[in-house]
């Protein structure tokens, strides 16, 4: 079964404010084996809600309304919900009573708008809130089974697992959903989906998704199934086709970000790392520290932004930076060799380049990033071109940087 998630606050349409039941919800449905196929965000008006309703539970049979369910005017769930399935509010003097004396239990009266809360649509069951003043409704018609949640997560989580979990498992065919992960670093997005896009698309179950971000591509595979033994069994079908072509290009088959799989490379090699970083100012430092107990491996860095820093620092000569300019390999080579030379470093690893917007020339264009290694046996350095911003120059800089440790690691 696949259910939809409908959000209901214009605070939601802000930049202050973020739908997190949604993701709440999403996990719970996914453990009963329901795919999410649908998130809305509806501000407070009660003709678009209405409207966005009566679409959701013609296409999904379950739908679930967040939020909306408080006692003032811009709270119009209840009214909207009412218009989309056809059923007329009824006031029930029982939660009234009851929202009363939770007034009454905190020393205080109850304002005449919180009669509001009381109304339920009719042959909704009501679900108990003993969080807050509104209750939850739930309604099943021709199939489709509508909740209206509160919005509060303190409050909507508890009604959730206590009042809505046992009615789908009650709906819900016995599923299970399973997911393979890997992340992949090295390789445009377009030449990854041509590479393994004739496997994939032979498949509706499991479904694929690419995601990616600069220089660390994500593809998650989804297989939705009666049993946990068939799910994996799909997931290794397709995987081990996807694996074959990748190769090592694949990093993590678990989620792991690149800063953790390097660093649990050198953990296990007993090996350390330091740093010489110019274009990208600190920023692949800080990745790797990012992990946890990276001091077992990391030793440091060095910020060399300017020439006489590289040569007073590093040791880099300043004639090799005369001939070759700053930005080149052999200047590159020697700042790696350089780092590892002061720290005693096992693996050292440099970045040089020109990130923009300005400073590019006709040979050295924005964008050109070269990255030094040096390693017990030699140092040598390669020369990248990245496109986009600044930004982006700079994060694809630290990710190609990782990404060449870890490839050392693999192959030492």
């Amino acid at each position: 079964m696949n259910a939809e998630i409908i959000a209901v606050g214009s605070e939601l349409l802000t930049p202050a404010r973020l739908d997190t039941n949604s993701l709440y919800l999403t996990g719970q449905l996914n453990d009963l084996g329901v795919e999410v196929v649908t998130k809305t965000v509806v501000g407070d008006d009660l003709e678009r809600l209405a409207a966005v309703i009566q679409q959701a539970v013609r296409r999904t049979p379950i739908v679930l309304v967040t939020g909306g369910l408080g006692p003032t005017e811009d709270d119009v769930t209840r009214e909207a919900a009412s218009r989309a399935l056809g059923r007329p509010l009824e006031f029930r003097q029982e939660i009234c009573e009851a929202i009363e004396a939770r007034f009454a239990r905190m020393g205080r009266k109850m304002a005449e708008i919180n009669r509001r809360q009381a109304y339920v649509l009719a042959g909704a069951e009501v679900l108990p809130n003993p969080n807050g003043t509104a209750p939850g409704q739930w309604i099943e018609r021709d199939g489709t089974a509508v909740a209206l949640l509160p919005g509060p997560p303190a409050e909507l989580k508890p009604m959730f697992e206590a009042e809505c979990l046992p009615r789908l498992r009650r709906l819900v065919p016995p599923l299970v959903i399973r997911t393979r992960f890997y992340r992949v670093a090295g390789m445009p997005e377009s030449d990854l989906d041509q590479l393994i896009s004739p496997v994939y698309r032979q498949y509706t179950n499991p479904v694929t998704t690419i995601l990616a971000a600069p220089g660390d591509i994500q593809i998650h595979l989804r297989a939705r199934c009666t049993t946990e033994a068939e799910g994996e069994r799909l997931l290794a079908e397709v995987g081990s086709q996807i694996e074959a072509l990748l190769g090592d290009r694949i990093y993590s088959r678990s989620g792991e970000p690149l800063e953790e799989v390097t660093g649990n490379l050198l953990r296990r090699a007993g090996a350390t790392l330091c740093v010489a970083e110019s274009c990208t100012g600190g920023l692949l430092a800080e990745r790797i520290t990012s992990v946890p107990g990276s001091s077992e491996y990391f030793l440091g860095g060095f910020l060399v932004y300017n020439n006489r820093m590289k040569s007073s620092l590093l040791g880099v000569d300043g004639e090799l930076i005369a001939r070759h300019g700053a930005v080149s390999e052999p200047v590159a080579e020697a700042m790696a060799a350089g780092a590892r030379g002061r720290t005693g470093a096992t693996w050292a690893v440099s970045l040089t380049g020109v990130a923009g917007p300005g400073g590019g020339s006709e040979n050295k264009p924005v964008g050109t990033v070269v990255i030094g290694l040096a390693g017990p046996k030699s140092a040598r350095a390669q020369t990248f071109r990245f496109l986009g911003s600044r930004e982006r120059v700079r994060a694809m800089a630290a990710q190609t940087a990782l990404d060449l440790v870890r490839r050392a690691l693999s192959e030492s």
